[in-house]
């Protein structure tokens, strides 16, 4: 998730007494430098100006001028342009905090920039970006924007158990979920710890081995996990490693048996139920597997024990290079509809053991001002070129939970993962 952005190469630390010396309050017929350069940010952030012409060369080499191009197309993706510069305190001088006004979003940190560089910026933070309400924002205009995705999309928000829909589009369509796909795997483990078979304490060796997202494919083998920690690494970072033993200690039937007995309306779809290297494995393999596969004339799971005893694993490269020109055989996946993962929540809640919940509030992948009107927030997410898909368990602040589930894909393009990330805060600031 893209709440925190850094750009520069040092955090600014700014006198408290500075900031009580607002822009409004001086002579504006003659902006300062600082000013001037806080404006051209507005600017670069709408792709009105280019890195160029505004950082030191220091800064341009730290920073590459694409990567913040992509911040800037990340940020206004998802709260909309940049307006103005909401805070500059000081004005003067050569260094102050800096908000900037996004459309739907307000952006915090601070810049500072070179005399001797004919005062091209130098330093440039952003700590946070909150989403803010936007007066006269709607469910119905949510609705249409939701509407005009290109591909296919699906989206619910709703109490949990019932209850009218704030959103509802295409609920009981199935969409590939990305890394979401990890909420069955520690739906299963939670089930199990509750019911006395398995500790979050229990210690097992580390065998598998995937590819990133995460950290333990780096991590050496046979080092001791306990599966809290796991789990915790499989839903806070995605980490696909811990994920992959956790689908080994579980057993793929077993997740099998977890769908069905969350009420998934079609198990069949995720069986086999895939690890995440079997995926990428799959994905880069070539077009007679890909063929093999879709055909089932070989049997799906005799195609993954081919693909896994090849004599030689494909590197990351190899992997990489099987995403880098969009999206890629995205009927390879784990699929499941809004409905259905409103049902897995609904199953968990009575069957999972509840420090589950605790790990799912890790990162709750929200901004500071949605996590005010939320007593808890639960988050899985996913991704992949073609695939997004946003999951949350919430409650309210009367006690009752709700979900919300965004679904997108689209085999033909990219998707913009910013725009639907800001449309789910848009939600989570809704009235209910």
């Amino acid at each position: 998730m893209k709440w925190f952005a850094c750009l520069g190469l040092m955090a600014l630390a700014v006198p408290p007494q500075a900031l009580a010396q607002m822009p409004e309050a001086r002579d504006t017929v003659a902006k300062t430098a600082l000013e001037q350069r806080a404006d051209q940010i507005v600017a670069l952030l709408n792709g009105t100006v280019q890195p160029e012409t505004i950082f030191t060369d220091g800064f341009r080499a730290a920073v590459a001028d694409a990567q913040v191009k992509a911040l800037a197309a990340g940020l206004t993706g998802q709260f909309g342009p940049a307006i103005e510069v909401a805070l500059l305190a000081p004005p003067e001088g050569t260094r102050a905090v800096l908000h900037i006004r996004f459309e739907r979003g307000l952006a915090k940190g601070s810049l500072a920039i070179d005399p001797a560089q004919d005062n091209r910026i130098s330093e440039l933070l952003f700590t946070s970006v909150d989403a803010v309400a936007v007066e006269g924002d709607s469910a119905e205009a949510i609705a249409a924007e939701l509407a005009a995705l290109p591909g296919s999309v699906n989206a619910w928000f709703a109490p949990l158990g019932g209850g009218t829909p704030l959103i509802s589009r295409n609920a009981d369509t199935r969409l590939a979920l990305g890394s979401t796909f990890k909420l069955y795997v520690l739906a299963a483990l939670a089930e199990d710890v509750k019911a006395g078979r398995r500790k979050w304490t229990d210690v097992v060796a580390l065998t598998e081995k995937s590819y990133p997202s995460g950290q333990l494919q780096n991590w050496p083998k046979g080092a001791p996990v306990t599966l809290h920690t796991l789990a915790s690494l499989m839903i806070s970072i995605s980490d696909n490693t811990a994920t992959d033993q956790l689908i080994k200690e579980l057993g793929q039937d077993r997740l099998q048996k977890l769908m069905r007995d969350s009420g998934h309306s079609d198990p069949a779809a995720n069986d086999p139920f895939l690890t995440t290297r079997q995926l990428f494995m799959l994905k880069a393999g070539d077009a007679e597997t890909l063929a093999d596969w879709r055909s089932g004339d070989a049997g799906k799971r005799a195609i993954i024990d081919v693909v896994q005893t090849a004599s030689e694993s494909p590197t990351l490269d190899v992997i990489n290079a099987a995403f880098a020109n969009g999206p890629k055989a995205l009927d390879i996946e784990w699929f499941a509809s809004p409905a259905d993962l409103a049902k897995l929540f609904a199953y968990m809640r009575r069957t999972a053991d509840p420090k589950v919940f605790e790990i799912m509030a890790i990162n709750p992948a929200t901004t500071g001002m949605v996590k005010d009107k939320w007593r808890y927030i639960g988050f899985k997410g996913g991704s992949e070129p073609g695939v997004i898909n946003l999951t949350w368990l919430l409650t309210d602040q009367t006690g009752r939970d709700w979900v919300l589930t965004l679904g997108w894909n689209n085999p033909a393009a990219v998707v913009d993962e910013g725009k639907l990330e800001g449309i789910a805060q848009r939600i989570l600031l809704l009235p209910r």
